[in-house]
This record gives C-alpha cells, sequence and structure tokens, in this order.
C-alpha cells in the first residue's frame, strides 16, 4: 500500500529540456510542466496585465475614458497574474511530488532551480517555490548557492513513519467500525477501486495519490480534521523513496491495493478483529 522504493510503472513521458543533464539526472525521465499550465503562463507574460491592457481585457473604460467622465482612475489591482503564476506552481509542485515518488529525483542528488525550469517549461522561480514547499515537508534540503538535496531516507525511518501511523489509525478505525452505519462505507468503494486501477497499470504516483484519498476519507468520518491532516503528512513522507531497496513489482502495487477492499469488508460487517489484523499489516508490510 505504501510507496518507499523506486518502483516498476509506465509514467508518461515527459519531453527533453533545453539544459545540460548531469549523469544522475540522465537517470530521471523528462519532465514537462501540462499544456494548460504552460498555456496559463504563456498568456500571464504576453498580456502584461498592464493597467490599460487589464482594463480592456475586463471590459472596464481605460484611465483616459474614466477621467472625462470624472471618475476615480484607481481601481483595484489585477489579480490574475497572482492567480496564473499559482496555479504553475501548484502544478510543478504535483509534478515533483510525483518525481519523488516514482523515483525520478533520485535521493541524495542536488536539483537546480532553473535547471528543473527549462525541463518544465517555466521560469525558475514556482521551481524554487515548488521546491521550497518541499523543503518545509522534509522530502528535500536546501544547498546554498546550487539548489535543492532529496532527501535520503533508510528503513528505520520508514519504520518508525509506520508505527506512529498504526498508533493513529488503528484505534480511531477500531472506533470507526463500532459506529459508523454500512451505508457510509459503501461510499468508499470508488476510491478503493481507483487504487487497483493505478496498481494495474503501474502507475506509483497515481496509486499513491489514490492511497492516501483513501485513507483520508476513513478518517474524516471520525470528523476529526487536526487528526486527518496529521495523519495524511505522515502518510505523504511515507511514500517518498528509500535512499536503496529493491524496486516494488506491480503485482507488489496489486496485493495493497487488494487490502483496501479487504479492509471495507470487515469494517462493514464491523469484524474488529479483522479490522485490526488488516491495518498493523499493512502498515508493518509497507515500504514506503
Amino acid at each position: 500500500m505504501e510507496q518507499g522504493s523506486a518502483r516498476e510503472g509506465a509514467r508518461p513521458a515527459y519531453a527533453p529540456g533545453a539544459f545540460p543533464r548531469t549523469p544522475a539526472e540522465r537517470r530521471m525521465p523528462e519532465c514537462r510542466v501540462p499544456e494548460r499550465a504552460r498555456g496559463e503562463r504563456a498568456g500571464v507574460e504576453q498580456s502584461g496585465f498592464g493597467r490599460a491592457g487589464a482594463e480592456q481585457a475586463g471590459g472596464r473604460p481605460v484611465e483616459g475614458e474614466q477621467a472625462a467622465r470624472g471618475e476615480h482612475t484607481h481601481s483595484e489591482p489585477p489579480a490574475p497574474r497572482a492567480v496564473q503564476r499559482h496555479s504553475v506552481r501548484g502544478q510543478i509542485l504535483d509534478a515533483l511530488r510525483a518525481a519523488l515518488v516514482d523515483g525520478e529525483l533520485v535521493p541524495g542528488q542536488v536539483y537546480s532551480a532553473p535547471a528543473l525550469g527549462a525541463r518544465f517549461g517555466v521560469s525558475a522561480t514556482p521551481v524554487r517555490e515548488a521546491m521550497q514547499r518541499l523543503a518545509v515537508e522534509g522530502a528535500v534540503e536546501v544547498v546554498p548557492n546550487r539548489g535543492f538535496r532529496v532527501s535520503e531516507r533508510g528503513p528505520r525511518e520508514l519504520a518508525e513513519l509506520a508505527e506512529v501511523r498504526a498508533l493513529i489509525e488503528v484505534p480511531v478505525m477500531l472506533s470507526l467500525a463500532r459506529t459508523v452505519p454500512a451505508h457510509r462505507w459503501s461510499g468508499l468503494r470508488p476510491l478503493a477501486d481507483a487504487t487497483v486501477t493505478a496498481a494495474a497499470v503501474g502507475d506509483r504516483a497515481a496509486y499513491a495519490e489514490s492511497d492516501r484519498a483513501f485513507h483520508r476519507a476513513v478518517l474524516m468520518l471520525s470528523g476529526n480534521e487536526q487528526l486527518v491532516t496529521v495523519a495524511d503528512e505522515l502518510h505523504r513522507r511515507s511514500q517518498w523513496p528509500l535512499v536503496s531497496g529493491p524496486a516494488t513489482r506491480r503485482a507488489d502495487l496489486l496485493a495493497d491495493a487488494s487490502e483496501h477492499t479487504a479492509l471495507l469488508d470487515a469494517l462493514v460487517s464491523q469484524d474488529l478483529a479483522v479490522v485490526q489484523a488488516l491495518v498493523r499489516e499493512h502498515f508493518a508490510g509497507a515500504d514506503g
């Protein structure tokens, strides 16, 4: 169910960047921001969002016309630039997280924002902002004047994360099994099916996201938003690759995904012993 090591799986090919690549970077498939994101950014750059341009684009009169009517000319500042840049940064953050899960960003290697920006087809600024977010999460470390180093994790850290997750999720799921009606659990079937679909094609990034979505949905039934936030952060960290380890096979992903369905069956039938065994085994056997 978890994804600590680099695993087999087909990920979309990314367009090559226009910058020299180190031997370590050659092992990482090319990345590219989706066309929609690049189009949004291009629109921002081309428009300039000057005052007159923004007013004309929004159908509002330009300064000269306003002055002629005696109206105020200092309207609110145009918002599109900030919105569009945030959109690009968010998509790059998602792409970097997927690259981490897939092992495309190699533990211990340093990546510069300009180089990654060239590969994504954007400036270094949104890449740097996304990397700084990953640094806060602990996925990368800031290397002054060089860029960002992907954090190196070993089996001990993974085991500690699994232990903490079990301490949180096992008692919560046992409590929910006693109180949540069967029809509420049935509503989570599509999320469990999504993990199976992602595992079947070996899409590790999609599996990681659908795996977290399933666990979030289960824990949200507790009504404790703080618990959900903490558990989701621990879950995300458990999916980062180890510095070394065997590649996870597609069959392993499918086996993990099937545990979601089995867990739902146990929750519906209020079989507490099976719920506890499944969740503990799930975390104990996790490799990420």
